[in-house]
């Protein structure tokens, strides 16, 4: 069985960031922005959390 989270998140989520304002500081890595809008998912490099961008949702892009 695999520890890896996943988690699926919203066009206003973004941008995003790993780890997220929920993780307690002390038990968190550097702050990492990720890409997800690019191919609508993405892993942590440091901790191998997985994001998933939310079926339907649209990404503005600047």
């Amino acid at each position: 069985m695999s520890d890896v989270k996943e988690f699926e998140v919203s066009a206003k989520d973004l941008p995003l960031h790993c780890p997220t304002k929920e993780v307690a500081l002390w038990a968190s890595h550097p702050r990492v922005f990720l890409d997800v809008a690019k191919t609508g998912e993405v892993a942590c490099p440091y901790c191998g959390t997985r994001y998933k961008l939310k079926a339907g949702e649209k990404v503005a892009h600047h």
